[in-house]
């Protein structure tokens, strides 16, 4: 089995900010005539008009340059500068071409030659269809910053079925300059240019434009029946998406018949009239014959059945039955809806629309959003079992929410709200801007805050300059905010915060806590030498270090000797060709404190697992949907294990995680405990482990599920729950205005023993 590559939350951002920025590339159709054209473009030895290189696009237009002085070879490069943080937090240079060509594998290679990069730079492609960001790759894992010389990199990823477009190019984040030069894009390790050429058939998202202007459902008002009636068409529309082999087939634009039937739906006076108008939709379906290889689910393979009992309290009887001979003739081995990442399992809707031009209020499309989203967590979240409320109760609730929603903002929040109910950390609205969130705004107090002991803390700055200058200090507790108690806010906000669990939805709520309008804040703090009042001004979140307090490690080096006996390596920077050199610079001494309270840069699972264990060690298994049997999650044969690998390091392993460490930090925690002599340190983590499937939403809205099922061994699961440590500590108060780091005083503790004076466990453990 491959390794699993969960994704980085913050390649969300970038990826939706790059479908703006590529459309600025031009496009050019890919034979061999333009083959050389191309070719000069990639390498920048074409007529270049001005300061920016020929063929490209990107931007900001302002950090963007031609140079002829430093080059990898021949007359020009490309550089990228920044030299200030501004409205956009990365700049990128980009072309994008039609994918006319046939192929298995995409490769975007070239020289890159860096000065003073601040956070990280790299190569970056994406591929795009119906439904917009199919596959993205980025070096951003790689965190590659400072300063080096001309360096050949490279990143690839598979051609996807449904792509039509490719985006390529190079990004930079923070500041410093980059140079680009002497690139090639391959198919199959052939240029572009040479790959076959392919003509795709059209489907019915490219030939049925009816609703491309708006669904014409208009609902101002709805009665309970009206209600009850568009309860039940969600679950037969979202049934007969993922079970009719004439929908799986692809041969039915699902989206635009569901604006088909609402207005019969909508106008029936009783539940029994909404049945008959749904029977008249579903008729020219046709119906299948009963598949003769439908096999029935083994126990031993079943983790989840699908839920159907529906069809029997929900709908007539005369459509139940029509559901039922569309469940036995359902269809097997394709679905056009939803596919699975080869090797992993994952679910991936790509042809699922996000209609991103769409004209607010729409109660059609608003429909959509909520039927889509809550067919899918009914169909294809591995965790449905663990959502703590009735889903069939919350599809009732958010009818007439959703549905009514007024604006653009109204249905964005209402959305935030459905999506935060199915508890899983992965799941947010990654679209919506900082104005819709509570507490809504663009600007905010420039200092990180945490909840410590059950009380918001200043932990830092987010500024170096501006944060001190609030007046606010390292340890202040914040009582309130313009005169509103902080545990007031924490309640109020609380809906619209999707987490697996309490502390992460804490964790978030504190990374927002002092946004708001642009202006003066008044902060309530208490001290230890009292309370007391600070007015001090929000400043624009584009002035703030974004990332500042999303990890909990120590600054400095990825690894260092903390003391002759203890070394210490943090994954936030971590390099998997490098784990062999951090086994071996540990050597003698009598632990290594590996601190995941981060989001690792590079998958290390494997590279620095195996040389934790001593045999073949079991760590986790996991669960996938099954297509053929939409809603059903079946175990996958036997554990994944580490295997022992040179060179071993013996002595004890202490793993540091808190409520930061989430997805691949999770699952590599995992691994590293399932190692002999290892132990876990700190709090409960984030609770969302599984690879991520995102999900396009009606009005460009992009949100995301945990989409295969993470369990250990012996199938305890991890979702929600976390990775609970095996010795819990937590920060307090006193520890953050001491300058102390207690979680990694207790990993020292753990691999010196109990007898070490506090002071030597602080002098070790000192941030340096």
């Amino acid at each position: 089995m491959r390794r699993l590559d969960h994704r980085h939350m913050c390649w969300y951002v970038i990826s939706a900010a790059l479908l703006i920025a590529a459309t600025i590339g031009p496009g050019q159709a890919q034979n061999a005539s333009v083959g050389r054209e191309l070719e000069a473009i990639l390498t920048f030895e074409t007529t270049h008009n001005g300061n920016a290189p020929s063929g490209w696009g990107g931007g900001p237009p302002s950090t963007i340059f031609v140079d002829g002085e430093t080059v990898h070879s021949g007359r020009w490069s490309a550089r990228l500068e920044r030299n200030a943080a501004g409205s956009q937090p990365f700049s990128t240079l980009t072309r994008s071409i039609p994918i006319e060509f046939s192929g298995n594998t995409i490769e975007w290679r070239g020289f890159l030659r860096i000065e003073n990069v601040s956070e990280f730079m790299g190569l970056w492609m994406r591929q795009d269809g119906d439904a917009p960001n199919l596959a993205f790759a980025t070096m951003q894992p790689r965190q590659i910053k400072g300063t080096h010389d001309w360096t050949e990199y490279s990143i690839t990823f598979p051609l996807h079925r449904d792509a039509k477009q490719l985006s390529f190019g190079v990004l930079i984040s923070g500041t410093g300059k980059v140079w680009a030069d002497d690139l090639r894009l391959l198919v199959d390790g052939k240029p572009v240019w040479d790959a076959p050429r392919v003509e795709r058939p059209k489907t019915p998202l490219e030939l049925d434009h009816q609703f491309d202007a708006g669904s014409g459902i208009v609902i101002s008002e709805l009665s309970q029946v009206q209600i009850e009636n568009l309860v039940a068409l969600a679950k037969v529309w979202g049934f007969l998406k993922y079970h009719h082999p004439a929908v799986t087939a692809g041969t039915r634009h699902w989206d635009y018949e569901l604006f088909r039937v609402l207005p019969g739906v909508l106008s029936a006076r009783s539940r029994d009239a909404a049945d008959r108008a749904m029977l008249e939709w579903i008729r020219p379906l046709g119906s299948p014959p009963v598949c003769d290889r439908c096999a029935a689910l083994k126990d031993e393979e079943i983790h989840l059945r699908p839920s159907l009992e529906w069809m029997s309290t929900v709908v007539h009887p005369d459509l139940a039955a029509v559901l039922r001979v569309v469940h036995r003739g359902r269809s097997q081995g394709r679905q056009f809806y939803v596919s699975q990442v080869p090797n992993i399992g994952n679910p991936q809707f790509d042809r699922d629309l996000a209609y991103a031009t769409l004209n607010f209020p729409d109660s059609g499309y608003q429909l959509l959003g909520l039927y889509r989203f809550w067919n899918i967590i009914e169909y294809w979240f591995p965790y449905r079992d663990q959502i703590d409320e009735d889903w069939d109760k919350v599809l009732a609730e958010f009818v007439p929410r959703i549905a009514l929603a007024k604006d653009k903002t109204a249905y964005q929040l209402e959305m935030l709200a459905l999506i935060a109910r199915v508890t899983d950390t992965h799941a947010n609205l990654f679209s919506a801007p900082p104005e819709i969130r509570p507490p809504a705004g663009s600007c905010q107090l420039p200092v990180i805050t945490r909840f410590i002991e059950g009380q918001a803390v200043v932990t830092g700055y987010s500024q170096a300059s501006s944060g001190p200058a609030t007046g606010l200090q390292v340890g202040d507790v914040i009582e309130s905010l313009d005169g509103t108690p902080v545990h007031e806010l924490v309640k109020r906000w609380e809906p619209y915060y999707p987490a697996s669990n309490q502390p992460t939805r804490l964790r978030d709520m504190a990374r927002a806590l002092t946004r708001g309008t642009c202006g003066t804040a008044r902060v309530a703090i208490r001290r230890p030498t009292g309370a007391t009042d600070i007015t001090a001004p929000r400043q624009p979140l584009d002035s703030l270090e974004r990332q500042a307090g999303f990890t909990h490690d120590m600054p400095g080096d990825t690894f260092r000797l903390l003391s002759d006996q203890v070394a210490y390596l943090k994954l936030s920077s971590v390099q998997a060709a490098q784990t062999p050199s951090y086994v071996e610079r540990s050597k003698g001494t009598r632990g290594l404190v590996i601190d995941i309270r981060n989001y690792p840069s590079e998958f290390v699972v494997f590279a620095l697992g195996s040389l934790l264990v001593e045999q073949p060690t079991p760590f986790a298994r996991f669960t996938i949907g099954d297509l053929d049997n939409p809603g059903a999650f079946l175990w996958r044969v036997g554990p994944l294990s580490l295997m022992p690998q040179q060179p071993h390091y013996p002595g004890r392993i202490v793993v540091l995680v808190d409520e930061v460490s989430l997805s691949q930090a999770e699952y590599t925690t995992m691994a590293f405990r399932a190692a002999p002599r290892a132990t876990v340190v700190g709090s409960t983590t984030a609770g969302a482990d599984g690879n991520v499937s995102q999900i396009a939403l009606p009005g460009g809205l992009r949100t995301a599920i945990s989409g295969i099922g993470v369990f250990y061994p012996d199938k305890r699961p991890t979702q929600r729950i976390g990775i609970v440590p095996d010795v819990e500590v937590r920060p307090t108060i006193a520890g953050i205005r001491a300058g102390r780091d207690e979680v990694l005083e207790e990993g020292v503790r753990q691999i010196l023993g109990t007898n070490v004076p506090a002071d030597q466990l602080h002098r070790i453990a000192a941030p340096r």
